[in-house]
């Protein structure tokens, strides 16, 4: 019953004008616009929606504040959405909408739903790398971009009360797989019919940098390569838009590129690039948070100042018994 990854992401805004903005100079195709909502589509079919925050479509809850208010997640087929649906009624409000959306919550109270989704495959032609020794590129210049165009929604984060708990629901009800475990700081988790290595990133909501109450913290949008996120950091500099806590760097934990912003519909907006890709047979990592953040940054935060110590091992109970 494979869930493929994220079909929409519903913002509720306090600026409808300011964040429809933020996420053109961002690079997201906007499809449409009128007083009450602004439509994005990427090219693999998933939606990014802004809406007031009052609007009567925007859930409420243990989530407070502006930001990602609900989230749907894309089902492979007909027959994987109603064997999801049979289940989780079982014990919880499960509402079918004129979307085709069903729409519930979990153990943690986030506002999810499911729909059959079919997600598109996108082309992407990355330019040959040059090094020392290796030529892949001769007399040919990379190409020039001008701007970021995501043509992915990768993951959702969001701070929780209790992330092992909360992804104890996605992981039993829903079928996530743990991709790795960033020691008391957060689960990266992923999707059983996708290969991105994580979907959605469940953080304690009391760390440092944290709002310290359940809250909505950043999306992620595919772009091609450092190139395209250079030119898009760039470019929302150039329009008046700020950087988030952690800047432009390269993570550790899933080997990815990133750029954040600070994201006037909420949170931040992240570009990604060069992430892991991963299956049923990766064995989770548990890492050192700091060392688990970045392999380098462009402006280190105090806690990486000093020089981090290696400190990452195979997530214990996913390794056989020895003999």
């Amino acid at each position: 019953m494979p869930i493929v990854g994220i079909d929409t992401v519903l913002y509720g805004v306090e600026d409808l004008d300011l964040s429809t903005r933020f996420f053109e100079d961002f690079g997201l195709p906007l499809l449409s616009r009128s007083a009450e909502e602004s439509v994005f589509r990427l090219d693999e079919g998933s939606t990014v929606l802004l809406r007031p925050y009052g609007h009567p479509s925007v859930p409420k809850g243990t989530y407070e504040g502006y930001g990602v208010k609900e989230t749907i997640w894309g089902v492979d087929s007909q027959e994987s959405f109603d064997r999801l649906v049979r289940d989780l009624g079982s014990d919880r409000e499960v509402t079918v909408g004129p979307d085709g959306a069903a729409r519930f919550r979990t153990d943690c109270d986030l506002p999810v739903g499911l729909r059959v989704f079919n997600r598109k495959k996108v082309v992407y032609a990355p330019d040959p790398l040059n090094a020392p020794g290796h030529v892949g590129r001769l007399n040919q210049h990379r190409k020039w971009k001008r701007r970021a165009r995501p043509k992915t929604l990768n993951h959702v984060v969001f701070a929780v009360e209790d992330y092992w708990k909360s992804f104890a629901f996605f992981r039993d009800r829903l079928n996530f797989r743990l991709s790795d475990h960033q020691k008391e700081v957060g689960i990266y988790t992923r999707c059983d019919g996708a290969n991105d290595h994580h979907n959605m990133f469940l953080a304690d909501c009391k760390l440092p940098g944290m709002p310290g109450r359940p809250a909505f913290h950043h999306c992620n949008f595919g772009v091609e390569d450092i190139d395209e996120v250079m030119v898009g950091s760039n470019h929302m500099t150039r329009q008046g838009w700020k950087h988030g806590f952690l800047g432009t760097g390269r993570h550790r934990i899933a080997s990815a590129l990133f750029c954040y912003l600070v994201c006037p519909a909420g949170g931040e907006a992240e570009y990604g690039a060069d992430s892991d890709y991963l299956d049923d047979n990766w064995i989770p990592r548990e890492w050192e948070f700091r060392f688990g953040t970045a392999t380098w940054m462009h402006s280190m935060p105090h806690f990486m100042q000093e020089e981090v110590p290696w400190d990452v091992e195979f997530y214990k109970e996913f390794l056989p018994p020895r003999k």
